[in-house]
Formats: structure tokens, sequence, C-alpha cells
């Protein structure tokens, strides 16, 4: 049985992460839709969407057609995180806790691998007061690594430190390739 969260055998150069974090600190990041789940700086930079979607930063599902942003051309560390996943990529994006913020426990639909899709983190920046919970399981996630978690399980993040944390968030297609590197 996979547990509610593992960390998964990759990891990416930290300072490369923030030097691209540092391409795009000055663009338009987004408040997160679902103002009810969250207090606080809770924003989002799309890397990967559908264009024209009326949400482009996360996949619906059943949406297909998913682009490189503009944005995520200017990154190349950024470009070969990305290439490291063998399975299709949906939605990418950046998400911003910002100091003091949180993001209330909640659950989403159809991100496990009892799914079709599963949501993969890639920490970039982060600092010690930073916790995430998953089905009442507490988890701090160090720069440079990558996380699955089932995110059909309750779960929620709390940035109690003075920066901010900002994770790559993957919405993948589970594939053979996936579900082993899960599940190794």
């Amino acid at each position: 049985m996979t547990p509610s969260a593992l960390r998964l055998p990759l990891q990416f150069d930290a300072a490369r992460l923030i030097e691209d974090l540092a391409r795009v600190q000055q663009a338009n990041w987004q408040g997160h839709f679902n103002r009810r789940i969250y207090d606080g700086d809770w924003s989002v930079l799309p890397l990967r969407a559908t264009p024209g979607s009326p949400i482009p930063h996360f996949s619906i599902p059943g949406e297909q057609g998913q682009e490189d942003t503009p944005l995520l051309r200017q990154c190349d560390y950024f470009r070969q995180v990305l290439a490291a996943f063998r399975c299709p990529l949906l939605s990418v994006r950046l998400l911003r806790l910002g100091a003091n913020a949180t993001i209330k426990e909640h659950c989403d639909p159809d991100l496990s691998l009892a799914h079709p899709e599963v949501r993969i983190h890639v920490v970039v920046a982060t600092n010690p007061e930073v916790e995430c919970r998953i089905d009442g399981v507490p988890y701090h996630w160090a720069a440079g690594e990558c996380w699955y978690a089932d995110f059909t399980q309750p779960h929620a993040f709390a940035n109690r430190g003075q920066s901010e944390r900002v994770h790559m968030v993957l919405d993948c297609t589970l594939n053979d390739w996936l579900r082993q590197l899960i599940q190794a």
C-alpha cells in the first residue's frame, strides 16, 4: 500500500531552481481561484496550461492541448526538471505561499494512484517553518525534493516563516513509468 505522501527518488538542484524563480518573480502572480480555502498570499504562475482555458493554471478533467507558456520558455532549468518526467504533463504551475499564509484543510478529487491523474510537487523555495499535513501526518519538504501525495486525502499547508514557499506543481497523467516511480 502506498502512503499518503512520499518523497520520490528525484532530486533537483536547489540553487538552479532559485535562479529560475528569480527570472519570474516580477511576473503577474495571480491569487488562487479558490479563495475560501486559504488565508494570506497563495498565488500562482502558470508554466504549462491550455490556451484559452477559464482557469489556465489548473488542469480540468478531460481538458487537452496544454502548452508551455512564454514564462516557462524563459526558464532553462525548470524545463530540464520537467524533462525528467517521462509521463504526459498536463498543467504545471508555480504555487507561492507567502509568509504567515495558510491553506486550509481540503481534499482535491481525482488526484491519486486510483485515478488517471496524479499531482507531484517539486520544492523550489521553502523555510524551516513550512509544514504540510496530509491525512493527519505532518511533513517538511526541503528545496530540491520531489514529492507525490494522495491529494484526495485531507491536506493543508502552513507557512509560519518570514520567507515565501514556492512549489512547482505538476499534474501528470499516470503511466507505467510514473506508477513505478511512485511505487518503487
